[in-house]
């Protein structure tokens, strides 16, 4: 993903599909996005409302006039990959591969996921039941959709918070040309990366590349954190407001790395800051030399 013609980064929000998925596009390019997330479904129940082909081509034909991009799909909030919970592991499974075909339908060319909780079973056991997850999942849905695993932010039990955790899951996928990784900078800083140095980026990037793989990453999920470091809560503030810090994000939005990527906030509504002054903030921050 390269730079815009303006210099800045490319840089988007999580958007409402309200409505109709296809209204999405407009929600986007009215808080000033280049790229943008979904959900394409209620993202806190199980069943999902069908999509039907003439919505899924009205989505497409507002993208490609929008000329916006590229648009990623979250899954919803219920499935647990790696829960040891037999009939919650088979809906989860179930919903994943149903949302790779989504995507399909949609031509959205990335799925980001959560890896789960492992429910006290162990961290190796939660570990492998996310691999035979995502394995069944992308034999029985097709296509070519990418699926992107995000880190998470160290919750008890939780399971993909450290590279070396997320390596391991990647090791026992295999179709693993359909794998790549979503990077959360709140679940990093709230599991124990320090975002705000510059030799804490570099340490937290170098191990991404040895245990991942830095081609890998697609996407970064750019939200700062209510949390201190190693807090382990996943707890999303804006941009330079929080844990992280306006000086951080100077150093974060200065890595060649995370620059050149797809940049997601994820950040709060309210009466503090909106969707497009988290966008602004970030162009504002990109824009700048930074602090030394």
């Amino acid at each position: 993903m390269l730079l815009n013609s303006c210099g800045m980064v490319r840089v988007g929000c999580h958007v409402s599909i309200a409505g109709s998925i296809d209204l999405a596009v407009a929600r986007a390019l009215e808080r000033g996005c280049d790229t943008f997330q979904i959900f394409t479904r209620n993202p806190r129940g199980w069943k999902a409302k069908e999509l039907d082909e003439r919505t899924a081509a009205a989505f497409s034909e507002r993208l490609h006039a929008a000329g916006i991009g590229p648009v990623f799909d979250h899954m919803p909030y219920l499935p647990n990959l790696a829960s040891p919970d037999k009939e919650i592991y088979e809906k989860s499974v179930a919903a994943l591969t149903a949302e790779l075909e989504r995507c399909g339908m949609l031509a959205i060319p990335y799925l980001i996921t959560h890896l789960g909780h492992h429910g006290g079973s162990g961290l190796e056991s939660g570990q492998a039941r996310v691999s035979a997850a995502i394995n069944r999942a992308l034999s029985d849905a097709g296509g070519g959709v990418m699926l992107l695993l995000e880190n998470t932010a160290g919750e008890k039990n939780g399971v993909g918070s450290t590279c070396e955790d997320i390596g391991k899951i990647m090791d026992g996928i295999e179709d693993i040309g359909r794998i790549g990784t979503c990077l959360d900078t709140c679940h990093a800083f709230a599991a124990g990366y320090d975002l705000r140095t510059q030799d804490g980026i570099e340490d937290m990037l170098g191990q991404y590349d040895d245990q991942i793989g830095l081609e890998r990453l697609k996407v970064i999920h750019l939200n700062d954190s209510r949390g201190g470091l190693g807090s382990r809560v996943d707890r999303h503030e804006h941009i330079g407001m929080g844990g992280i810090g306006e000086e951080g994000f100077c150093r974060i939005l200065r890595s060649p790395v995370i620059r050149l990527l797809p940049l997601i906030c994820e950040t709060p509504v309210d009466d503090r800051r909106d969707d497009a002054g988290n966008i602004a903030k970030v162009r504002e921050l990109a824009g700048e030399n930074g602090p030394s």
